[in-house]
């Protein structure tokens, strides 16, 4: 039966615009943000998606731990998933570079 909800509540999350996540994450939560902190939080947050799925694979190594980790994690992997996605569309919209890109002040000799 629990199964059987997650299911469902996933496939429900699918028919968002920005994946289940939406769900947890507030649609104007970066709004006030400017590029560079749109660039900081987005290194930040490919830092916990990482962490995330880190755990998620640790967890699905023993016997269960697939639905552990599932139960445990998801939940706030889909939401750094859908922060991410609200990130490049505010970037974009805001053209903003997400990965700094750096130049030099020097002249080539």
């Amino acid at each position: 039966m629990l199964v059987g909800a997650l299911a469902g509540g996933t496939l429900a999350g699918c028919s968002l615009g920005n994946g289940p996540g939406s769900l947890i994450v507030d649609p104007g939560k970066f709004d006030s943000y400017h590029c560079n902190d749109l660039a900081t939080r987005w290194k930040e947050a490919n830092v916990r998606e990482k962490e995330l799925r880190n755990l998620m694979d640790k967890a699905a190594q023993g016997p269960g731990g697939g639905m552990i980790g599932t139960l445990t994690y998801r939940s706030d992997y889909e939401s750094v998933l859908t922060e991410k996605r609200m990130l490049q569309q505010l970037a974009a919209e805001k053209n903003c570079d997400l990965v700094a890109t750096y130049q030099s002040d020097q002249g080539v000799r």
